[in-house]
């Protein structure tokens, strides 16, 4: 076990230094390996992972969602996406902000990126905010405590890595995800209408539009919204399966781009060349990732840990709030898919020793991860927000994510306590 924790330790070192996480965890995996169990078995190890993972079929359900989003991303959906969210309900004290957090939350769902959302959605709806009036602090909040639903609303990426390292459905983790996401963009409305109900003057009520302005927004982002449903239904009912449902995605979210007359030759070619560069950093985190979770298990750390949590006969709750907390601390330092990827193999048997359900506690961690990417006092999607808004100072954004950090504090609550929430959809599964 000695050897484990050295490696973990080790490999927070290497990323001090700047080392990218995905080789800092293959170079640990692979030096722990081969001390705990041979040199030849180590480099065997390493080579037989990432032969296996380039070849893996299920894997395929990562660029072709990667390709979706990315096809959807260069589409202009974000402008349109908040126009139509603005369109209904920006008429309303907080209306703006409202249709931010909207807009957020479906575009970070085809962009599979929080921190990509929060800065596109930047430059489109800050300056409407602004002229409206709107503070900066609720501006600048919603747009960074948007920007993290993508990561949970499916397809999400991050739940496609969690079911291929813990073997887990994934077609259910996305069936699970749906209801966690539709309450945090409830919860998130819910924070703005507070603050403006508190003071008015931080999000004064925009222009009314009338039907036919909302219809003709609507018009625009129908097709994607029918393809979401395709593929989310699809799956639930059992009509095809996580891999071919990607495909389905990516050949409509392409037909969706050529219905608005989007597609050129170079815009294809960068779409296709995007997409390979993030597939291939993808494979090297998940190559990492198993390779340091192979480690790890052969080392015994996995094992001994559940056993050390077990005699203590603690709570399995107050374990998992441990475990929680960890993961709030970690989310300050670490991208999300790195700190999943790292972590996961580590806290998943303790977990599963405890008799929680895989797939509520994979939707827990997406969950936390969350508000990870917007806690004081590194929480990335600020810093983001600070890079696309540099005249608004850091202690103002903080401010203005502190109500959205609460109300993600009161989802993780609710499904904390009752797992329902989270599983009821799956368990509905055909």
């Amino acid at each position: 076990m000695i050897e484990a924790v050295i490696g973990f330790l080790l490999v927070f070192v290497l990323l001090f230094f700047g080392t990218p996480v995905a080789f800092g965890m293959i170079i640990v995996g692979v030096l722990g390996f081969a001390w705990v169990v041979g040199w030849f078995p180590g480099l065997a190890m390493l080579g037989q992972i990432a032969y296996e993972t380039s070849l893996s079929a299920s894997l395929s359900v990562l660029p072709l969602f990667i390709l979706m989003g990315n096809f959807v991303s260069r589409a202009g959906l974000s402008r349109e996406l908040y126009d139509c969210a603005n369109a209904f309900i920006g008429h309303r004290r907080g209306g703006l902000a409202m249709a931010t957090v909207l807009a957020c939350g479906g575009f970070a769902a085809v962009s599979g990126s929080s921190m990509a959302t929060s800065a596109t959605m930047a430059q489109v709806s800050v300056p409407e905010m602004r002229k409206h009036g709107y503070a900066d602090s609720l501006a600048a909040g919603s747009i960074a405590a948007g920007g993290t639903l993508g990561i949970l609303i499916p397809p999400s990426v991050i739940l496609v890595l969690y079911g291929i390292v813990t073997g887990t459905d994934i077609g259910a983790l996305f069936i699970a995800g749906i209801v966690p996401g539709v309450i945090g963009l409830l919860f998130y409305l819910a924070a703005v209408r507070t603050i403006t109900w508190i003071n008015p003057e931080m999000g004064p009520p925009g222009p009314r539009a009338d039907w036919r302005q909302r219809l003709r927004a609507l018009s625009r982002i129908w097709g994607i919204l029918v393809l979401f449903l395709v593929i989310m239904g699809g799956m639930y009912l059992g009509v095809f399966t996580p891999t071919e449902a990607a495909g389905i995605g990516a050949g409509g979210a392409f037909l969706f781009v050529l219905a608005r007359r989007a597609m050129t030759w170079s815009m294809l070619l960068d779409t296709l060349v995007q997409t390979a560069r993030t597939t291939s950093m993808m494979f090297i985190l998940l190559i990492g990732a198993i390779v340091f979770s192979n480690f790890i298990n052969v080392a015994g750390l996995p094992r001994e840990l559940s056993n050390w949590v077990l005699s203590f006969e603690a709570s399995p709750m107050l374990v998992m709030l441990c475990i929680l907390a960890i993961y709030l601390v970690l989310g300050c330092l670490l991208e999300s898919l790195s700190m999943m990827l790292l972590t996961v193999p580590i806290f998943f048997p303790i977990v599963q020793s405890l008799g929680f359900d895989p797939i509520w506690f994979g939707i827990i961690v997406v969950v936390v991860i969350e508000i990870s990417l917007i806690t004081p006092p590194i929480g990335l999607n600020v810093f983001v927000m600070k890079v696309a808004l540099p005249d608004v100072p850091t202690t103002t954004i903080f401010r203005g994510v502190g109500v959205f950090i609460l109300a993600d504090i009161l989802r993780l609550a609710l499904l904390l306590l009752v797992p329902a929430l989270v599983l009821f959809a799956p368990n509905l599964m055909g």
